[in-house]
């Protein structure tokens, strides 16, 4: 779950001065995204760093123009809808140095022949995480403000709510609140960072994190059922592998005491969705969902419309004009590898096996 630690997320150039070579770069990635990843100022940074192989964009790495591309690339420089690079590609690009990705998993695309050949990759997850952290924490404080249910029940009534509209719930609002944070990754860090602007006590589970660094962080460190057992908010910022699916199971969500607020902004497998639905349903458990397992859930699915289940449709990562963010980091990384510095955001192959 745990990623290495991150310096923070550049908001600028690096200095005035012109880097001592202009890396051949070739842009991968769907042209959909281009302008939102790379605007105006991005875009001409770039062009200054960067000597940018024609043609300008590639979505595939198989025709004449393409392997042309390919065969003076230096640097690729990825996104969102970026074709697979597999040991063919990497084949047709003897001189790739370096795999710069302006978005967040280079899982999903990137082959492991990569590292073999001892490729630097970088990826701009670390931007990703700023607005799914604060996602998080908006969820966090309207869920125990029970704002979700409240605000269907005024919905329906049209008129104010009751002192009996209370009575359910066994605590509201963030006071003295425990929140659990599951998985210490970019972005499980930055929200427990953003938790110290509120009044909780938060506890962290983390197989690679120990005590020291648990406190340094400012949290407590504990096991899993523990967390779910005493925490008064979960909220689960772990990558989804085989070892992290159904990590609240059955027989964890009946651990969690009633009025417990779930907080989903990581991957729907991680909590079984079925036995989740179960406490929804009864009222011992409310859920803020930007995720879910499958996505999206069946049109006749019940947490559809139960008041106590806030769904959203995946938005919690960069969206609209934060998706800017991620260019920029990336173009910074292009920056540094132009300067022959080390990257601030490497993505190393000893991590691939628990990071998003």
């Amino acid at each position: 779950m745990r990623t290495t630690d991150e310096a923070p997320v550049p908001t600028g150039p690096l200095d005035a001065t012109p880097p001592p070579r202009r890396p051949r770069t070739v842009l991968a990635m769907d042209v959909a995204f281009l302008d939102d990843v790379f605007p105006p100022a991005v875009r001409a940074r770039l062009e200054e760093i960067a000597n940018i192989q024609p043609p300008y964009l590639l979505k595939e790495f198989t025709s004449r123009r393409a392997v042309a591309a390919l065969a003076e690339c230096e640097v690729l420089l990825t996104g969102w809808g970026c074709p697979r690079i597999d040991a063919t590609v990497l084949d047709r690009a003897p001189r790739l140095e370096a795999v710069i990705h302006s978005a967040g998993t280079v899982k999903t695309f990137l082959d492991r022949a990569a590292y073999e050949r001892g490729i630097t990759v970088s990826s701009a997850a670390a931007a990703n995480a700023v607005p799914v952290a604060e996602f998080t924490l908006a969820a966090i404080i309207l869920g125990a403000k029970r704002a979700f249910p409240l605000a269907q029940l005024y919905r329906d009534r049209r008129s104010h709510r009751t002192a009996s509209d209370l009575d359910r719930f066994r605590w509201l609002g963030t006071h003295g609140i425990t929140v659990g944070v599951v998985g210490a990754s970019r972005i499980g860090r930055r929200v427990i960072q953003l938790l110290r602007s509120i009044d909780a006590e938060i506890l962290l589970y983390d197989p690679y994190v120990d005590a020291a660094e648990a406190e340094r962080l400012g949290t407590t460190l504990t096991d899993l059922d523990t967390l779910v057992a005493t925490s008064d908010v979960v909220t689960l910022h772990a990558p989804a592998t085989d070892a992290t699916r159904h990590l609240l199971d059955a027989r964890r969500l009946d651990l969690m005491r009633p009025g417990t607020l779930l907080v989903n902004t990581a991957r729907g497998p991680l909590v079984d969705t079925e036995a989740l639905t179960a406490h929804v349903a009864e009222g011992r458990i409310d859920v803020v969902l930007d995720v879910t397992d499958p996505e999206p859930l069946p049109v006749d699915h019940p947490l559809w419309e139960l008041p106590n289940a806030f769904l959203t449709p995946h938005l919690a990562g960069a969206q609209g004009n934060e998706v800017g963010s991620l260019g920029a980091l990336a173009v910074d990384e292009l920056a540094r590898f132009a300067r022959g510095v080390p990257l601030n955001h490497p993505v190393l192959l000893e991590d691939l096996e628990r990071i998003a």
